[in-house]
């Protein structure tokens, strides 16, 4: 018998159970720290949507690569992850709520007899990370202002478009990867025509999806039951299309944001999942740009 008792952990990591100040439910923060003095201008950080199950990826991503900075063009930098107090890797009624934009529905429950399943709290969840979690983080460690970076997959990456079309000054770099863009009648693309310009440097978008989002099942789905019912639900998911479109429509506008657009081979909307943190950690805390070396998906 293997002896469950002697439990794992990462080092280097901690969890904080972080109350918003404007009250309400706690958020788990899962933190990252370098050891050692900060860099003279401070660190740079990474916030990840998602925490209990993006967290892992982004720490391994980072200690694997950032002791060879010559070789993966990666440095050390602190990553904050908001997830939630359990041990499952997501909790589906609350991140409904936090990464669905507002004006947001309500469904119906998960299971039978539980709670109606509401969304459109994403503007909370904004407001938590500005007032609350950054200036909370800056009290424990020395940040760099102009080198954040938002992370976000799936509804995480719609919440990350919300932010920046609502937030633009508030990250340097966001990360949407497999945005659900379509969501509830694609009314994210209505906060893009009202998004505000961004103050200073001209923030930069990297968009993303996996090769397996698109019109084509992955070759272990193509003979499965509900093969149909999968390609019916990607004619509404448009995920690469989608993404691929707005990093084309929104690449040098007036305020001058940057963005790129990147097709990760072989992956489907859950496996893409690691691909994508370890490209946030590449752009977060890069020696020489964030954008050197991205490769952009095909036109």
């Amino acid at each position: 018998m293997i002896d469950r008792t002697s439990v794992y952990s990462m080092p280097g990591t901690c969890f904080v159970d972080l109350t918003p100040a404007t009250g309400g439910e706690r958020y788990r923060i899962f933190l990252s720290i370098p050891e050692g003095p900060a860099p003279a201008g401070g660190w740079p950080l990474l916030v990840l949507t998602d925490g209990n199950a993006t967290f892992p990826f982004a720490v391994a991503s980072l200690t694997t690569q950032a002791p060879y900075p010559t070789g993966t063009n990666v440095d050390w930098g602190v990553i904050a992850a908001i997830g939630y107090p359990c041990d499952e890797a997501y909790d589906p009624l609350r991140r409904s709520w936090d990464l669905g934009p507002p004006p947001g529905k309500s469904y119906p429950p998960f299971t039978e007899g539980g709670p109606p399943v509401v969304t459109g709290g994403s503007g909370q969840l904004l407001g938590f990370i500005e007032d609350t979690l950054l200036p909370w983080i800056a009290e424990k460690v020395a940040l760099d202002r102009g080198r954040r970076t938002l992370f976000g997959h799936s509804f995480g990456g719609l919440f990350t478009l919300y932010a920046l079309f609502e937030r633009p000054g508030l990250f340097a770099n966001w990360v949407a990867a497999s945005p659900s863009i379509y969501w509830e009648d694609s009314e994210i693309l209505k906060k893009e025509t009202q998004r505000r310009d961004a103050p200073g440097n001209a923030p930069f978008l990297h968009l993303s999806a996996g090769e397996y989002e698109g019109d084509e099942l992955a070759p272990f789905q193509r003979q499965s039951e509900d093969a149909t019912a999968r390609l019916e639900k990607r004619k509404l998911t448009q995920t690469v299309s989608l993404a691929r479109e707005m990093a084309q429509r929104l690449d040098g506008t007036v305020d001058g944001l940057r963005t790129q657009f990147e097709l990760y081979a072989g992956e489907t909307h859950m496996s893409v999942l690691a691909a994508a943190v370890n490209r946030a950690i590449a752009i977060s805390f890069a020696v020489n740009g964030a954008e050197d070396g991205i490769v952009k998906g095909s036109p």
